[in-house]
């Protein structure tokens, strides 16, 4: 089964606006995607619920996990958004 780990690179975390445009990428994945911390249980990522339940940090590791045609790109394109400033990069102009 594919896994990417991946640091997060949002100020904020896995919070709020960074979560909720990775929940949405995860939900339109053709593949069900899992995330985890290191140690952790995996939830699915496409609920916004279990994303932020996990709590997850900036700077700390988590670990993408998917399975079926089109996994290895699913999880390649959803790591290097978590690895992206979501935050800042989604901030409206002022």
């Amino acid at each position: 089964m594919p896994t990417r780990s991946v640091t997060i690179g949002s100020s904020v975390g896995l919070h709020a606006r960074p979560a909720a445009l990775f929940v949405k990428a995860a939900a339109a994945a053709p593949v069900p995607v899992t995330i985890a911390k290191p140690g952790g249980n995996p939830a699915p990522a496409n609920s916004m619920i279990a994303i932020m339940a996990l709590g997850a940090k900036f700077g700390e590791e988590v670990q993408l996990t998917a399975e079926g045609d089109g996994a290895e790109q699913t999880l390649d394109e959803l790591a290097a958004l978590l690895a992206t400033d979501l935050d800042e990069a989604t901030e409206a102009p002022s």
